[in-house]
């Protein structure tokens, strides 16, 4: 038998790799959902962090996922430098799983009014979550190399996580209640079913190591150093404008990030963001099924723009209906959730293209760091919605215990709505100059 032979015998099948890696995609956003969206919640809730305490903690999460971000391409390009028997993505995603697991539980164990405790847990945790978050991404740029099949991939990998969003979202408020084993929901409540979420999460996450394989080509074989990686990445002027325009556009995420907080001060139900949460999840469940078929029809870069100026419109009517009738925020809600999970397809794809063109151009196959720019917009984008929704929450003088009044409503409702349509309309601007040879320079602003 031929090396070959042997080889493709031991290839998982198309159909295997797609639910492999649509699983494990699942399992590792629904971790990264339980900190972005419940953290600030729970530091206010059952932490019993003070304003001046928030303040210091959004602050140190904003501080912590730039300087992650920042590492992202170093992390990207070690990537990209490995050479191993399995490849040189899925030992990342092999040997990170346990650590994030295990620190993403621990997260979730501050003890009252500990800022220190919670500043040295989440540094660790975002420094674990780089290993685990860049070698996923690439992995999908390299096993699925065909850019139709690869866009229903990405699809699908945006529809199950915005499921499992949609799960921790829904789900994880009365699981801590149920696991409190008390008539109130408790801090080790909360704990409890984190630690379960971080289990079962990169339990699927490690399906993404066992079952799907990366391209074999020529260019990926190839040793580069760290000089001609940042070179590479630094003259793929497309994927920089993706970069630029996805930080602009950081706005969008506020509504995950400070959803739960928002219907604390303008319902007092941290429950209500249940049904908050599931407009969200509709539209990004929805969008990213359909977006592989508005890919075929227009280009990234229109559906780019789109999602900039839909988005901005979108917030700019929610803060005009105002937050008194529930149905019509639920509404604007699913609608700000279907641009999300549209640009969620979106900013893969348009990565993956960029990738496959410089290869093209310079033989240089850098899956790892130009993949790491995905995870560096990420933190960078929900660092900076925290911070800002968090320094909003900070000046409107909340924090539990206190008579909310009408004006820290008003305040908290100009940063959860406002914000985002004008970073929306910054993000549509950057989107604007994007450009990928012939195929984007046929399309129509």
């Amino acid at each position: 038998m031929t090396t070959t032979a042997t080889r493709t015998a031991r290839t998982p099948s198309p159909r295997t790799q797609t639910v492999a890696i649509v699983a494990a995609g699942a399992g590792q956003n629904i971790i990264y959902t339980v900190v972005t969206t419940f953290i600030l919640l729970f530091l206010l809730q059952y932490a019993d962090f003070s304003p001046a305490q928030i303040a210091i903690a959004t602050t140190v999460i904003a501080v912590t996922r730039i300087v992650d971000a920042v590492g992202d391409p170093i992390v990207g390009s070690l990537i990209d430098m490995t050479r191993t028997r399995w490849g040189k993505l899925r030992p990342f995603v092999l040997f990170s799983a346990v650590p994030v697991a295990v620190l993403t539980a621990v997260l979730f164990t501050v003890p009252e009014g500990a800022v220190l405790y919670f500043a040295v847990i989440y540094v660790v945790w975002g420094f674990a979550y780089t290993f685990c978050d860049v070698p996923l991404w690439g992995l999908i740029g390299s096993a699925f190399p065909e850019p139709g099949r690869r866009n229903r991939v990405v699809g699908f990998v945006r529809a199950f996580g915005a499921i499992s969003l949609g799960l921790a979202t829904l789900g994880l408020t009365p699981l801590a209640h149920a696991l409190s084993f008390a008539p109130q929901t408790t801090t080790a409540g909360w704990s409890r079913s984190v630690a379960l979420v971080a289990i079962v999460g990169m339990g699927l996450y490690l399906l993404a190591f066992f079952f799907v394989r990366e391209r074999d080509s020529a260019a990926a074989h190839r040793r580069l150093t760290f000089r001609q990686l940042f070179g590479a990445l630094f003259r793929n002027t497309p994927l920089l404008l993706i970069l630029l325009g996805s930080i602009l556009g950081f706005g969008r995420f506020v509504v995950q990030a400070g959803g739960a907080v928002f219907a604390v001060i303008a319902y007092d139900d941290e429950g209500l963001f249940t049904l908050l949460g599931a407009g969200i999840i509709l539209g990004l469940v929805g969008a990213s099924f359909v977006a592989p078929v508005l890919m075929r029809r227009w280009s990234s870069r229109t559906l780019a723009i789109a999602c900039g100026i839909g988005g901005a419109l979108v917030s700019v009517l929610m803060f005009a209906f105002g937050f008194a009738n529930i149905v019509s925020v639920l509404i604007f809600m699913a609608l700000t959730g279907a641009f999300i999970g549209l640009f969620n397809v979106l900013q893969p794809t348009m990565i993956a293209d960029a990738v496959d063109a410089a290869e093209e151009k310079t033989g240089v196959r850098n899956d790892g760091i130009s993949f790491a720019t995905l995870t560096f917009t990420a933190k960078v984008m929900s660092a900076l919605a925290v911070l800002v929704f968090g320094l909003v929450v900070a000046s409107a003088g909340y924090e539990n215990g206190v008579d909310v009044t009408p004006g820290m409503q008003q305040t908290v409702w100009i940063g959860f709505t406002l914000v985002p349509a004008l970073s929306c309309l910054l993000s549509a601007v950057a989107f604007w100059f994007y450009r990928l040879d012939r195929r984007e320079a046929k399309d129509r602003p």
